[in-house]
C-alpha cells in the first residue's frame, strides 16, 4: 500500500511539472503564426462558433495552400487604447502575420482622431520592430457622424499605411456593401456570410505577405 502511495505521488508531481513546459511551447509550432487582432469584427460577435472572418480566412489559406496557424485575437468593445495594452500578448506569440483591425469603437465613442491615430502608430511601430509582415485593416462611420469627422477618420489608416510602408485595406466592408444579408441587425457587425466575404477581401491583401510552405 505505501508503495502505491509512493507511485501514485510521484506520478503526480510529474504531471503538475510537465504542465507548465507543456503550457510554454508555442501553439502549433510547425506552422507560422497569423494572428487577427481586432476588435468585436474580429471577434465574432453575435455570430456562432466558427462564423468570424478568422475561421473563414483559416479555409481560404488551407485551401490554398498556405499553411498557417489563424489565431483569433478579437476582442469586442475593443478600441485602440486596448489593442497597445494587448499588444504583449500578441508578440509572445511570435507571429509571422498580423492582422490589425481596430479604431471602429474609437470612432463610434467619437474619440479624438489623433488620439486614435496616435495608439494605432505605436501598434505598427511595435510591431515593425519585430519584423512582423502587417495588413491594416480600416473601417468608416455611420453618416450622422459628419462628414468633416468621418474624413479625417478614414484617412487615419491610409496615412499611417504609407507611413510604415504596409499593405492595407482602407475599408473592410467594401466588397460587401449592398449586398443583402451581410449586415446583422445592429446595423454595424457582418453575418455569417457578411464574415465570410470580409475574409475574401483579407485574403486577396494578405497574399502579397505569404508564402507556401511545403
Amino acid at each position: 500500500m505505501r508503495i502505491r502511495r509512493i507511485v501514485l505521488i510521484a506520478t503526480c508531481l510529474l504531471c503538475l511539472r510537465a504542465g507548465p513546459i507543456s503550457a510554454a511551447a508555442p501553439p502549433n509550432s510547425d506552422r507560422p503564426i497569423l494572428v487577427c487582432y481586432g476588435d468585436s469584427i474580429t471577434a465574432g460577435l453575435g455570430l456562432r462558433d466558427g462564423e468570424a472572418y478568422p475561421e473563414d480566412l483559416q479555409k481560404l489559406l488551407d485551401a490554398r495552400g498556405y499553411a498557417y496557424k489563424v489565431v483569433n485575437q478579437g476582442t469586442s468593445g475593443a478600441t485602440t487604447k486596448d489593442a497597445l495594452a494587448g499588444l504583449p500578448y500578441v508578440l509572445r506569440q511570435h507571429p509571422a502575420v498580423v492582422i490589425v483591425e481596430f479604431g471602429g469603437n474609437d470612432g463610434l465613442r467619437g474619440l479624438p482622431v489623433d488620439q486614435t491615430r496616435a495608439n494605432l502608430d505605436q501598434v505598427l511601430t511595435a510591431l515593425e520592430k519585430t519584423h512582423v509582415k502587417i495588413l491594416l485593416a480600416g473601417i468608416t462611420l455611420p453618416p450622422d457622424y459628419g462628414r468633416d469627422y468621418i474624413r479625417s477618420f478614414d484617412e487615419i489608416f491610409r496615412s499611417l499605411a504609407a507611413k510604415h510602408h504596409i499593405a492595407v485595406v482602407p475599408m473592410l466592408y467594401k466588397d460587401l456593401v449592398n449586398v443583402p444579408g451581410t449586415i446583422q441587425g445592429d446595423g454595424i457587425h457582418p453575418t455569417a456570410k457578411g464574415a465570410a466575404i470580409i475574409a475574401g477581401t483579407l485574403y486577396s491583401a494578405l497574399q502579397p505577405l505569404l508564402h507556401r510552405i511545403r
